[in-house]
């Protein structure tokens, strides 16, 4: 080493030294987590832009983690899995129209009933305004509303653009649902074809972490869908039923809700249950709403103490303080959306990270024979593949040789 070297190398090391040390270790901690949160932020703001296609096919992950069992059930029996498919998708459509067109029925019937209640509710204000403590007089109940009318009318424009927004929304809805049924039906057709040409833009030496970690994670995921499918029906038949034997008005619109808003943990309960207490103090007064008020809580203090903590606890392994700071967090970024799918995104992390974490892939018996991995064989012994040469995919078969286990 030169002496220009060794007294580059002493300044260089004079430098540090007048640094602490937990300053040096706070900046190296600093910048790679600012570079951390740019990306993260840069992924957030890329994928807001095509939200049209993220959520059809986070919507279709979560219907075909649900269908799946299904089209394996009627392939067992000797159907071929195209018209399995069909059949699942088929019913799907079915179930969820005919549903649409009960409830709209009854919210027919029902408003027009409401309606009236409502005009009764009215004049019950409008006479509580004029005798009660705020002594307002008829004319000047007609000058407060000749003002709101003339500021609706000021308005007119903003009113128009956010109707043409509504029709604007209608119509992403609609190409939603089609991309969504489209992308489900491969999804069942070919989900592990997909899966393996997605594992394959990966480095060989990662690929059995990242095929055993995404099929802990799917495992994950139609646990959470199917056990969340129990809860929001137990919340609706519950909620639906208490409102239908105390005769308050769309119980079985008012189940619906239920049972949809209790895809949103935490604050779909408050929500659901707010307008339903709202719904019976419309509808048939004061203490027709505190009955449903008790219904309401009784409901969901079985969801939260028994149903949560038995099922979903060991579905998915998320503490209750995760599921509602992810609720939290998915609401800020991405409103309500953003809440519908925080849970299910933190519980496919979850799973995908104690995968990565414990090492599964090593151990791991639904991983195939390609990467060259040792598994168990029913005798009690161990395969041994020989692991595959660079630029071929996946070793001979010839080449696994049972082992007896270690003594």
């Amino acid at each position: 080493m030169t002496p220009a070297q060794q007294e580059q190398q002493s300044y260089s090391q004079n430098e540090s030294a007048g640094v602490p040390f937990g300053m040096r270790v706070a900046g190296a901690w600093a910048w790679r987590l600012a570079i951390v949160l740019i990306v993260t932020a840069m992924l957030i703001w890329l994928l807001s832009k095509v939200t049209i296609l993220l959520i059809p096919i986070m919507v279709a992950a979560i219907l075909a983690s649900l269908l799946r069992p299904l089209v394996k059930g009627m392939k067992k029996i000797g159907m071929p899995q195209g018209l399995s498919v069909a059949i699942a998708e088929v019913g799907l459509v079915v179930v969820v129209i005919g549903a649409l067109f009960l409830v709209g029925r009854q919210m027919v019937v029902g408003f027009s009933d409401l309606s009236k209640q409502a005009i009764t509710g009215l004049i019950q204000i409008q006479d509580w305004l004029t005798s009660g403590p705020l002594g307002l007089s008829n004319d000047e109940i007609t000058k407060y509303l000749d003002e709101a009318l003339a500021t609706l009318q000021n308005n007119t424009n903003v009113i128009l653009s956010s109707a043409l927004g509504v029709g604007t929304s209608v119509t992403h809805f609609a190409v939603g649902v089609l991309l969504t049924l489209f992308i489900l039906l491969f999804f069942l057709l070919e989900g592990q074809d997909i899966w393996s040409f997605i594992v394959k833009f990966f480095p060989r030496r990662a690929r059995p972490a990242v095929d055993g970690a995404g099929r802990r994670g799917w495992t994950s995921l139609g646990n959470y869908a199917r056990v969340q499918v129990l809860v929001a029906a137990v919340d609706a038949i519950g909620i639906g039923a208490g409102a239908a034997i105390i005769q308050v008005p769309l119980a079985l619109p008012l189940s619906v809700l239920v049972f949809v808003g209790s895809f949103i943990p935490v604050v779909g309960a408050l929500v659901t249950g707010a307008v339903a207490v709202l719904l019976a103090l419309v509808a048939n007064g004061w203490v027709n709403a505190l009955i449903m008020l008790g219904i309401v809580l009784l409901v969901q203090q079985l969801e939260s103490h028994l149903l949560q903590p038995f099922i979903m606890g060991r579905a998915v392994s998320l503490h209750p303080v995760a599921v509602i700071l992810a609720v939290a967090a998915g609401s800020g970024v991405a409103g309500i959306l953003g809440a519908l799918f925080a849970v299910p995104l933190l519980a496919v992390a979850n799973s995908f990270v104690r995968y990565v974490s414990d090492r599964g892939w090593e151990h791991d018996p639904a991983l195939p024979d390609i990467y060259g991995l040792p598994q168990v064989i029913p005798d009690g012994g161990v395969a041994q593949p020989v692991p595959a040469q660079a630029g071929a995919e996946e070793a001979p078969a010839s080449d696994v040789v049972a082992k007896p286990p270690a003594e």
